[in-house]
Order: structure tokens, then C-alpha cells, then sequence
């Protein structure tokens, strides 16, 4: 992400505080009757709350579904919901599916939510039925927690209190090694987990830019005790092609690839994931919204090219094969539509996935498959996100055009500004939860150019009621006035009012 990709991606597109969980599960092994159901209340408030069901289809393979449960109490209602068409008639609610997520053959699953009031008490439900068959089973029933206060777009005007107590740090020791299980990412022991951080920039500029390794900035046991402190479990790190492989800029080669690997290694020993993001590529494009004419990585290209990209990948999935706990980020932010000027969606699809002659773009191309299969050839296992289109804010051709890994270890990325076209919840259920209900999904860009917070308060709102990890720009103290910049210096001072919601967010949500 840069300022002049804000400025672009806007004219060529056009605090859930979660701090109480209550979960009731009917367990697959007790329902004899075809289903199961997960009712998550995932933050309470005085009068409203926030609920997620996950239904398990233990029967013969569904074409459409509708679920149905009764509240315990008649204060209960149903108020929104996504990911089903939803509705409540004294305390039956009943939720439809929808065209996207209709199909559950047997053992799949979907999770469908809502935002709810009530008054007196909030009891969970102790029934559900999936197209009329009852999910029988025993209904565990939580200890209740203290309600907390509803969803907020204001920001704050103070510091958050330090006195905070923690709730979701980095796990202690090393971080885990993760892998994709149906649409999460898990653990190797199976646990689902969530990467909620930030993007530490500069390793993509500050080589080609004479500003030495890391913008100068410290990547030492401080500073990444700075990010613990927020509970970072994650940091993307954006990194040049060609510093990596020696081509230009200083450090370059073998001296740039061991700062990398030096850093990566450090977050985790800490806990903290990396995910290894392709951010400036070489290549000349003086095409339509062309950000440079510089033929080496000094700007953000539309496409990777095939005559290094796939070379870099190599190199990185060699240096870390065997280190499941890194995540690789194909490519950044791609626009072959851009390049196109938006004339032939299709291909531009064509071309983000298979790559060749690219309408637009004077040099071959590499395409997603190409960086998958140069991964894979080096025996790494590691999880690959990879993105979408329009500066990896589209996925709406995502599945259509996914490529094909022989692990099945693919995760979709997405990138979402206040400036972006995808702005809305219903933007966001009509065109990011499709992909999400089939495979993971990673917003590995979060943030919003005017030093607030409500867009991505907003946001992280609808993200968590989903269970897809987040990486907020930026890490990097610049002023906020430029904005999405988190810190004011790299103890960890948050900007005002971006950094400190952000910071305040991290701190209380469930992952």
C-alpha cells in the first residue's frame, strides 16, 4: 500500500470491543438425527449482542437449507443478520440460506450471524432444527460474563488505559505452524487460528531507495516486545524482488535475504506469525495508472513478471521450507483490470491466474499458478495467500479463478481501505463471505487515510463476527497525518485515535 495507490485505487473503483464469549454446541457425535449447530454469542452489551451459528449438515447432501430455533425468552430478537435471510416470529427465528451457501453436502458446514436485543436476561437457545429435523444432542451450557459495551464508530479521544488486563497475547514459545483445514487456518494440533496484526513496511523500499535495510528502524527483542504488547499475533512484511535476488538496490543479494530471514525468525521465537508479502516487482510498465516507468521494483507493478517472480519465490521457499509458522503473500496488490482499463474482466482474471501475454502490459507476465508452482517445487509446505484483483480489493471471480495447489494450502487475500469500492457490509456479505464460507480468507491490508478509526472499527466489526484474521497498515511511525500509520515511535506509542483504536481492539478481541 502507498499514498499514491490510495489516491488511485479510489478513482479507478469508483469497536467490537469482543471481550464475552458464550458458546453452546450440540457435538456432531450426539446428533442422530442429520445436523449440528455451534451458537456462539460473541460480545454482550446492555441490551443488544452479537451472535454466530454454525451449522453442520450430518445428513444426506442439501440443496437449500432453512434453520430454525426459539429463543427462551420473548425479549430475544433478531435485529440484522448476514449470510442468510433472516427472520423472527415471536421468539422462532428462522434463517434461510442463501444462493451462495445453499449447498451442504454431508459433514460440510457454513456459519451464518446476527446482531440481536434484549431485555431481562439473554439466554442461549437449547434447539435447532435444519430443514425441520431437529440437531438432538446435549447442550453445554457457559458460565455467564460480564456484558460489555456495544459496537463503536466514535473514536476515542484519550489514550486507552494501560491498566487493561490482557486477554489474547501472542502464544507463549514459538509461533505455531499452521495449515488449511476447509475454510480456516489451523493448527497443526487442529485448533483454529486467527492472524490479527500489522505490516511492518520498508523492506519493499528502503533497499531501492538508499535508506539501508528496514527504512533504519529497529527489528530487535524491543521492538518486537512493542508489538507483543498489543497482542500482535501477526506481521506481513512487505519485500522487494529485486533486493531479494540481487538485481539492484542496497542491501541486495545475500545480505538482504539474511536480514529477512533474521527478522522472520525472531517474530517466531516471539509467537508472532510472519507472512512474507511480494510487494514491488521488476518489469517497465508505463501502461494505464502506470505508478512508475522504472523497469526495476521501485514501484507497486500490476502484475509480477515471469522472468524473476517466480525465481524469488524459489529462493524464499527455499530459505524457509520446513517453517510452517511463515506465510508467503504471492503478490501484493495486482490490476491487470487497471491495465486493461477495465475492458475485459475475464481476462483480467486470465491473466492474475495464468499469467503469459497480459492485455495492457509490455512484459510476460507470471501468473498466481505459476508462483504456487514455483513454491511447491522446493517441497515447502507453507500456507500461500493469494490475492484478487482491483489492488486485491475485488474477489469476486476469486473462486472461479483460484489456482490449483496440490496441498489444498491456499488462502484467499483481500485488502480493504475506506477509499476502496468494497466499503460496505453489504458489499462485504454479498462478495467476500461466498469466498470466505470455502476457504480462508486474510484482509492483509486494513486501514483508512484520515487518522481515525471508524472505517475500521466498522470493518474488524464484520471481520470478527466472520473469524478472518487481520493486518492493519502500518507499523511505521510516519505521522499520521499521511494516514493508516499505527505508531508513533517503535516503543509502540500509539497514533491518536487510528493507532489507539487499533491498539484497543487488539487488546480485547477473541481470535
Amino acid at each position: 500500500m502507498t499514498r499514491r495507490h490510495a489516491l488511485l485505487a479510489s478513482a479507478a473503483a469508483g469497536t467490537l470491543m469482543a471481550t464475552s464469549l458464550l458458546a453452546v454446541t450440540l457435538p456432531a457425535s450426539a446428533a442422530t438425527t442429520g445436523c449440528a449447530v455451534g451458537y456462539t454469542v460473541q460480545s454482550q452489551w446492555t441490551g443488544g449482542f452479537s451472535g454466530n451459528v454454525a451449522v453442520t449438515n450430518l445428513g444426506s447432501a442439501l440443496t437449500s437449507w432453512t434453520l430454525t430455533f426459539d429463543f427462551p425468552n420473548a425479549g430475544q430478537r433478531v435485529t440484522q443478520g448476514w449470510s442468510a435471510t433472516w427472520s423472527q416470529s415471536g421468539t422462532r427465528v428462522s434463517a434461510v440460506s442463501l444462493s451462495w451457501n445453499g449447498s451442504l453436502g454431508t459433514g460440510a458446514s457454513t456459519t451464518i450471524g446476527f446482531n440481536g436485543s434484549w431485555s431481562g436476561a439473554n439466554p442461549v437457545p437449547t434447539s435447532f432444527a435444519l430443514n425441520g429435523t431437529t440437531c438432538t444432542g446435549a447442550v453445554t451450557t457457559p458460565s455467564p460474563t460480564t456484558p460489555t459495551g456495544p459496537p463503536t464508530t466514535t473514536p476515542p479521544t484519550t489514550t486507552p488505559p494501560t491498566t487493561k488486563p490482557p486477554t489474547t497475547p501472542p502464544p507463549g514459545g514459538a509461533a505455531p505452524s499452521l495449515r488449511v483445514s476447509g475454510n480456516r487456518l489451523v493448527t497443526a494440533g487442529g485448533a483454529t487460528y486467527r492472524l490479527l496484526g500489522v505490516n511492518r513496511a520498508s523492506g519493499e523500499f528502503a533497499c531501492v531507495q538508499g535508506k539501508g535495510m528496514w527504512d533504519s528502524g529497529p527489528v530487535d527483542q524491543a521492538s518486537v516486545d512493542a508489538m507483543k504488547a498489543w497482542h500482535i499475533r501477526a506481521v506481513r512484511i512487505p519485500l522487494n524482488e529485486d533486493c531479494w535476488l540481487g538485481l539492484s538496490g542496497s542491501p541486495s543479494g545475500a545480505a538482504y535475504q539474511q536480514a529477512v530471514k533474521d527478522y522472520a525468525n525472531l517474530l517466531v521465537a516471539n509467537g508472532i506469525n510472519p507472512i512474507l508479502d511480494l510487494h514491488w516487482t521488476h518489469g517497465q510498465y508505463t501502461g494505464n495508472i502506470s505508478a512508475c516507468s522504472d523497469v526495476n521494483a521501485t514501484c507497486q507493478k500490476p502484475m509480477p513478471s515471469r522472468q524473476y517472480t517466480p525465481q524469488f519465490w524459489t529462493g524464499v521457499a527455499n530459505a524457509f521450507k520446513g517453517n510452517d509458522a511463515v506465510l508467503f503473500d504471492l503478490f501484493n496488490e495486482p490490476y491487470p483490470d487497471a491495465a486493461n482499463n477495465w475492458s475485459d474482466m475475464t481476462a483480467a482474471w486470465r491473466c492474475l491466474r495464468d499469467g503469459g501475454t497480459c492485455t495492457g502490459i509490455d512484459y510476460q507476465v507470471a501468473g498466481m499458478q505459476n508462483l504456487v508452482d514455483a513454491v511447491r517445487a522446493t517441497g515447502a509446505t507453507n500456507v500461500l495467500l493469494v490475492p484478487g484483483l482491483t489492488w486485491t480489493n475485488d474477489l469476486t471471480q476469486w473462486l472461479a479463478f483460484k489456482p490449483t495447489d496440490p496441498r489444498n494450502n491456499i488462502v484467499a487475500s483481500w485488502h480493504s481501505y475506506n477509499f476502496n469500492a468494497c466499503v460496505t457490509e453489504t458489499c462485504w456479505d454479498t462478495q467476500i463471505a461466498p469466498v470466505a464460507a470455502q476457504v480462508p480468507v486474510h484482509a492483509g491490508e486494513i486501514g483508512q487515510d484520515t487518522c481515525a478509526h471508524d472505517y475500521i472499527d466498522r470493518l474488524m466489526t464484520w471481520l470478527d463476527r466472520n473469524r478472518l484474521g487481520y493486518t492493519a497498515w502500518t507499523w511505521n511511525p510516519w505521522g499520521c497525518s499521511g494516514g493508516n500509520v499505527l505508531i508513533e515511535d517503535y516503543n509502540g506509542t500509539p497514533t491518536r485515535s487510528y493507532g489507539e483504536g487499533y491498539r484497543a481492539h487488539l487488546l480485547t478481541v477473541t481470535p
